[in-house]
């Protein structure tokens, strides 16, 4: 029962700050139009995308429920990410294709470090050690070892071979796109059919959950993800607009807004789901999001990035910065290390964090070589 009334209490408190944050949509849409300068316009665009996120998320499960859980795995599988996929689009669209990479090593990163470390942070300062499935954590490390690979080739090519074009290597990372996309899809077949019993732990808790709730209303909630969607588009639009402009007047470099601040705007939503349900403890769900969202980022947002390049005439590759790389590398093996045998605790909640802040520094520092492309 305290429980119930404690989780009620989070929720409405999270609902109340996102219903404020609502107030922050006109306020942008007016700081663009009547031209309040360009940092204005950046913090209050991030500010309207929070609370669109998180009803994006709070629709697409309604309709979930509603269709069933391979389906709804589905549609919660391709709109977990729409929020960055959308920021990322129209950043692939005006050409700022640095900032794009950046924001998928930052997404990915993100939800390894910083998610699934303050989920078993706070998790495990209410209880002392947490379980979860470590065949699940296995298989979503080995997928993710294979995004890193896919992202490793072609930035090892572009080091290795004298004078490689642009061209080759665009190829290499379609085809290599291809390839993930494919993985993506055997992954989702894996969760949700072949061996869907592995992740029923989270489903069955949250099934619980959702029998004591009336049956949602499909045609409202279908109608609050298209209208989220697209407001999402027009405030990412003034976000992209803005950004350069905005992240030199505080100072900081393109490569630091696309690893840090772009993927916390788009992701700030599922973070808290994340974080939420470790405090229940139920780790496995909140694993799940945490690593499943960075997975999709992998083999589903920047394969299919790669692919809306060669469409909108913005040549897009996996030729990733050196540096990026690292990071990555990094935190896919911090990450798996920590979540390979099952267990989690405070500290190793903390590690994570503290791997975050250590790659954050180290973004914010790194000076941007040869200038913005």
């Amino acid at each position: 029962m305290h429980d119930t009334l404690n989780s009620n209490q989070q929720m409405s408190t999270k609902n109340i700050i996102f219903l404020v944050l609502l107030l922050f949509i006109p306020v942008s849409l007016a700081a663009h139009f009547l031209e309040w300068g360009e940092l204005i316009v950046f913090i209050t665009a991030g500010l309207a995308i929070l609370p669109l996120a998180a009803w994006m998320g709070t629709a697409t499960e309604e309709i979930a429920v509603v269709v069933g859980p391979s389906l709804g795995g589905l549609l919660n599988a391709t709109f977990g990410n729409a929020t960055e996929l959308i920021i990322a689009l129209v950043a692939l669209k005006a050409g700022l294709i640095d900032v794009v990479k950046a924001s998928i090593t930052g997404s990915i990163i993100g939800n390894l470090l910083l998610v699934m470390g303050l989920s078993m942070l706070l998790g495990g300062l209410r209880y002392k050690e947490q379980t979860f499935q470590p065949i699940v954590a296995r298989v979503n490390a080995a997928s993710m070892n294979l995004a890193v690979i896919a992202i490793l080739l072609p930035t090892a090519m572009n080091y290795t071979a004298i004078g490689v074009n642009e061209q080759t290597l665009q190829y290499l990372s379609v085809a290599v796109a291809v390839v993930l996309i494919l993985v993506y899809a055997l992954t989702l077949l894996f969760s949700m059919k072949t061996h869907s019993y592995l992740y029923d732990v989270g489903v069955a808790e949250t099934e619980e959950e959702e029998i004591s709730h009336s049956k949602p209303n499909v045609a409202l909630w279908v109608g609050v993800l298209l209208v989220c969607t697209l407001l999402v588009a027009v405030e990412s639009e003034m976000l992209v607009d803005s950004l350069e402009v905005a992240t030199s007047q505080l100072g900081l470099t393109s490569l630091f807004t696309g690893v840090i601040l772009v993927p916390i705007i788009g992701n700030a939503a599922e973070h808290a789901t994340a974080v939420t349900v470790a405090m229940k403890d139920k780790m496995d769900l909140s694993l799940s999001v945490a690593v499943g969202s960075s997975m999709q980022i992998a083999l589903f947002v920047a394969p299919v990035l790669v692919i809306a390049g060669l469409v909108l005439g913005q040549p897009m590759d996996l030729d990733f910065k050196p540096f990026e790389l690292v990071a990555v590398v990094v935190s896919v093996l911090i990450a798996n290390t920590i979540s390979s045998d099952g267990r989690s605790n405070w500290l190793e909640g903390t590690l994570l964090l503290a791997a975050y802040t250590v790659l954050g520094f180290a973004f914010y520092f790194h000076p941007v070589m040869g200038g913005m492309g």
